[in-house]
């Protein structure tokens, strides 16, 4: 079992946030960290620096308009020279005074054709850059009852979705967000898995739900909606963070890792944990007062230690307890993997592949965030908060 888990992992890959390496904050206070990026050129750089230290994160994901550049060419040719590649292309239809009232939904057709431009623009991004997936997160909803029509609103969603839909090539997919509440705090317009997947059903087989732990209401079985995607073969990609109250953004496995596991408990027993299934895992992270890189490195090997231990669950054991019936026993073979020790095992792994055993010292070791402190002078380079 050991070695089949040390298999599996070495096949585990983790997409970064470009985001997660610039200033950050609440809607009270950004906090600016030396050494910040200045450009997107520079973030890519800094999230080089994750993969090279934990082998387990070769793609970053881009937010445009944040990570708009003259040639993005050039911006995959300089991620290919630091030893990753481009990933999810994510498109931003709320920050802008139009969207006030909402994008793919706003009553305004104005407005509405102005949020599938963008998109538009953000696939031709994809093109430019190798990038296969468009992650679509919006912000749309109301704050008070009879403020729009709630069916209304959905039909032009539909209708947004299937232009943008009907621009992607083959080989891309369009890859649909969901949100609980926030920042519209009566009704969001794609609040939970359902409508995701509605929408993605209607859509056709290029269209996938994103998944996010932080977007659910309180007491939420998370595991159960990753299995209820899984099933319908629709769970396009799977954002990590962690919250203690609302969609807070923390570092992974921070507020429960035992959730953390049961999830990947039910992602390792479908098998979605490999590069084959399709599923896109990636941070969604912001760190507002910790460091970023090791913030991210941090996170990296949280998710790493929550997939060892589900695959260290004996699935043989586990299934002969169900089908007697054996309550205590199936949660005891569950809870045998999850209060196993993985880190020696992931450092073994590290090892055999070249790479420290212990990556967020390491990565301390080589006085790079004291280095590019010194040279980045200016930098404000900036995500959600912002």
């Amino acid at each position: 079992m050991r070695d089949e888990a040390l298999a599996a992992l070495a096949q585990q890959t983790i997409e970064l946030p470009s985001w997660a390496f610039g200033n950050s904050g609440t809607r009270f206070k950004v906090f600016s960290t030396p050494g910040v990026p200045r450009d997107p050129f520079e973030k890519i750089s800094d999230a080089a620096q994750v993969h090279r230290h934990t082998g387990a994160a070769p793609r970053v994901s881009l937010h445009i308009p944040w990570d708009l550049v003259d040639d993005f060419g050039k911006l995959a040719a300089h991620a290919a020279d630091e030893g990753v590649s481009i990933g999810a292309i994510n498109s931003n239809v709320f920050q802008d005074d139009d969207y006030r009232l909402g994008s793919l939904c706003n009553p305004d057709a104005r407005v509405r054709a102005k949020a599938v431009q963008h998109h538009l623009a953000c696939i031709d991004v994809m093109r430019e850059t190798g990038s296969k997936d468009l992650k679509v997160w919006l912000a749309d909803g109301l704050n008070y009852p009879g403020q729009d029509d709630l069916r209304a609103r959905q039909d032009r969603l539909a209708e947004g979705l299937a232009q943008v839909y009907a621009a992607l090539d083959d080989d891309m997919r369009l890859l649909l967000e969901y949100k609980f509440f926030e920042p519209a705090f009566y009704a969001t317009d794609v609040p939970d898995w359902g409508t995701s997947l509605l929408h993605c059903l209607a859509l056709g087989e290029q269209a996938s739900v994103v998944l996010d732990t932080g977007h659910h209401a309180p007491g939420t079985n998370i595991e159960f909606v990753v299995a209820q995607l899984l099933r319908a073969g629709r769970l396009g990609a799977f954002d990590f963070n962690s919250r203690f109250y609302a969609d807070d953004d923390l570092i992974v496995g921070a507020a429960d890792p035992f959730q953390l596991f049961r999830i990947m408990s039910e992602i390792v027993s479908a098998g979605a944990h490999l590069p084959g299934s399709g599923v896109n895992f990636m941070l969604d992270q912001c760190h507002n007062i910790e460091p970023k890189i090791p913030g991210q490195i941090r996170s990296v090997t949280n998710v790493q230690e929550a997939t060892a231990k589900a695959l260290l669950v004996d699935r043989e054991a586990l299934a002969a307890a169900q089908a007697a019936g054996d309550v205590l026993g199936a949660n005891g073979v569950l809870m045998d993997a999850y209060n196993t020790d993985v880190r020696d095992l992931l450092a073994d792994l590290r090892e055999s592949r070249g790479l420290p055993r212990d990556p967020y010292a390491a990565f301390a070791a080589t006085g790079y965030l004291d280095r590019v402190a010194a040279e980045r002078i200016g930098g404000s380079q900036a995500s959600w908060g912002a």
